[in-house]
């Protein structure tokens, strides 16, 4: 292959965005490659649908696979390119030889003869074009972290600004359902409505408060990330030299950016009792006893007709429940309108299930207790 043949083949290799050799190349619909990082600064922050930046066409398909023999190629293409290593730093000032190895342990330049040394003997050395492509692939897997980090910060920012609205929504319709639930109440409790509107717009406020604070640095840690992101993008396209000098530094500061994501908050509006209000409700209570029919024999009640023993003194429960018809008891008092509620005590119970029934299904001696279609 002549030097015209091979530069062509060579162009091939080269991002059409950031002008390198490719780093982690992806081949998207329309077929056109770009490195990974590139394709991630340029669509808009990750939203879909993205447009591809050669020919402008859409892409739905919002991830996509290492093209892993273009990445090859561009990987082989970096380590033969001329390397400009005559500068003063590449230059053992004790053996005045060109560092050509780097050590894996010290992180280190090394010329031939220091390799040798005592202090470098027992340490695991490479060229330098072959691991500053390992230390190029060690910075890919950090780049994928810090956009994952970066998604889900996204999600967490917009789910709270969501909540922020959904939050003011319900502040306003609890305060309407606080007034009139007060103008239910037969005796005057003015005060009271006072004090309970009066905290909950305090709370309210408090919350208010922690999502706007929470949003503030949920958006400036996603400027620290996107930062982050493109100084490892920068790095990785620095001449093998170059990276490997600086790659423990950019590191550890992509390390301190990690442990700095922001916590979402998850807001919760305090419950508070209205004076009056339960023994209202209590008017309206009504024992609702079990139905003494359609009992299955290891299944028991109680004296008052209110509770349930699965198994007795007498007959223990069956050992395969497999085998039987039915765990249900049912209640002696079936309803056709109104509204109703249950208190039920299952405080003893391990294992338990409770659901309302059609009446046309109560007498069904074969009802299964896990069947969707009856059980509610």
């Amino acid at each position: 292959m002549d030097s015209d043949d091979l530069q062509v083949f060579q162009n091939e290799l080269i991002c059409c965005i950031c002008m390198n050799y490719f780093i982690d190349p992806v081949t998207i619909d329309c077929g056109h490659s770009f490195c990974r990082p590139c394709l991630c600064l340029c669509s808009e922050e990750g939203r879909a649908p993205m447009r591809c930046p050669s020919c402008r066409k859409i892409s739905e398909k919002p991830n996509f696979n290492t093209n892993v023999v273009l990445k090859k190629l561009a990987s082989l293409a970096r380590q033969t390119r001329p390397q400009n290593i005559k500068s003063s730093d590449s230059i053992c000032v004790l053996h005045e030889e060109t560092k050509e190895l780097f050590c894996e342990a010290d992180k280190r330049l090394l010329c031939g003869p220091c390799s040798e040394s005592p202090e470098h003997m027992a340490h695991s050395h490479s060229p330098i074009g072959w691991a500053a492509e390992e230390c190029r692939e060690k910075l890919i897997k950090e780049m994928d972290y810090l956009w994952k980090i970066d998604q889900e910060t996204r999600n967490n920012l917009n789910q709270e600004t969501s909540t922020f609205h959904s939050l003011k929504d319900y502040v306003s319709v609890r305060e309407r359902i606080i007034t009139i639930q007060y103008q239910k109440m037969p005796i005057f409790l003015d005060e009271e409505e006072q004090r309970h509107l009066q905290a909950l717009e305090r709370e309210a406020e408090e919350l208010f408060q922690q999502l706007q604070d929470s949003q503030v640095r949920m958006t400036q840690h996603l400027e620290r990330m996107k930062d982050m992101y493109r100084e490892l993008w920068e790095t990785c396209h620095m001449a093998d030299v170059e990276l490997l000098q600086d790659v423990r530094n950019v590191s550890a500061r992509t390390d301190l950016a990690q442990m700095q994501k922001p916590q979402p908050v998850n807001p919760e509006l305090t419950s508070w009792c209205i004076t009056g209000v339960l023994d209202m409700l209590n008017n309206f209570r009504v024992d609702n006893a079990l139905s003494t029919e359609m009992i299955p024999c290891y299944i028991s009640l109680s004296e008052d007709v209110r509770y349930v023993i699965f198994g007795d003194e007498h007959l223990s429960a069956p050992t395969d429940p497999q085998g039987v018809d039915s765990f249900a008891v049912w209640g002696a008092q079936a309803f056709t309108s109104g509204k109703h509620y249950w208190e039920v005590d299952v405080t003893l119970s391990s294992n338990w299930i409770l659901g309302v029934c059609r009446d046309s299904r109560t007498a069904d001696a074969n009802f299964v207790i896990d069947s969707d279609e009856r059980f509610f």
